[in-house]
């Protein structure tokens, strides 16, 4: 790629995309805080990205997630370490690129990865709810109390010992409808509460923007824990990785959204594929 026929005149370490981007994401962080405090009111609800099944959904979440961070729910001040992190990222990777696109294409490749790791992370949930929902379909063909337990097991674990009363008390009269019909209320009540979990963060683009770097500049060096020096290409390999096992590995308590991550990077490749590919036509017919 021809480095100089993207880049502006001038190199500025506060391009004014990533600084717009940066100041937007702050003033959206300190408006969660000011309406779950002033106003009981949670952004996330709104604009958090919800499964498309969820009363919650709204297709303006595609976009909206990107800036919104932190925990969610009435609970005083948002946890800022999430801002704060993909804020620095975005700077650390987005202010090189910016420079050397401009403006308005480092923009664009960063709304599509961000839209694309909601669409992949949509997709990813999508996979895993069915399979919930024909798990617990199967449960109320044959309703007991083991069965039951097992799907609360391998799905819901957490969620064990709220309903070890229900539990005891279906296991004594196993035959009574009563608690047939309270297990089927609890499995719409579980697969309702999953499906209406949001997700919220710029990480989706900033691993895009991670990709792009190391596509672009794979030799260079990045410092691990301002430390440890390791070129690009091989920590965007080793980071993708590290999302794939973890993604697949759905670890109890876990809950970072992997495969939005991934999305990020994957619309991210094929985009700067797609680029790349134009400007080869262009140079050739030139």
């Amino acid at each position: 790629m021809n480095l100089q026929q993207y880049s502006p005149r001038g190199f500025s370490m506060l391009p004014p995309v990533v600084k717009n981007l940066l100041i937007i994401n702050v003033l959206i962080y300190l408006a969660q805080i000011t309406f779950l405090q002033v106003f009981k009111i949670d952004l996330v609800d709104y604009a958090g990205l919800h499964f498309f099944e969820s009363s919650k959904f709204n297709p303006a979440q595609f976009v909206g997630y990107m800036f919104l961070h932190g925990g969610y729910g009435i609970s005083g001040i948002i946890d800022p370490t999430h801002l704060i992190f993909n804020m620095f990222a975005l700077w650390m990777f987005g202010y090189t690129l910016e420079n050397v696109w401009g403006g308005k294409r480092f923009l664009t490749y960063y709304m599509i990865t961000g839209i694309g790791a909601a669409v992949v992370h949509m997709l990813v949930m999508w996979i895993s709810i069915s399979g919930i929902q024909a798990d617990a379909a199967a449960v109320m063909r044959a309703p007991d109390p083991a069965t039951f337990t097992a799907f609360v097991d391998d799905h819901y674990p957490g969620f064990k010992n709220q309903l070890f009363e229900f539990l005891n008390a279906w296991n004594s009269n196993p035959t009574n409808p009563e608690y047939v019909n309270q297990a089927s209320a609890y499995l719409n009540d579980l697969i309702n509460l999953q499906m209406d979990i949001p997700t919220v963060g710029a990480s989706g683009a900033v691993f895009g923007i991670l990709l792009a770097f190391g596509m672009m500049f794979p030799n260079s060096l990045i410092y691990l824990y301002f430390f440890f020096p390791i070129k690009a290409k091989w920590f965007v390999i080793l980071y993708g990785a590290v999302e794939i096992y973890l993604g697949f590995a759905n670890k109890s308590g876990d809950n970072v959204a992997h495969f939005a991550h991934l999305g990020g990077m994957i619309f991210g490749f094929f985009l700067i594929r797609y680029w790349n590919r134009k400007l080869h036509r262009y140079n050739k017919w030139e």
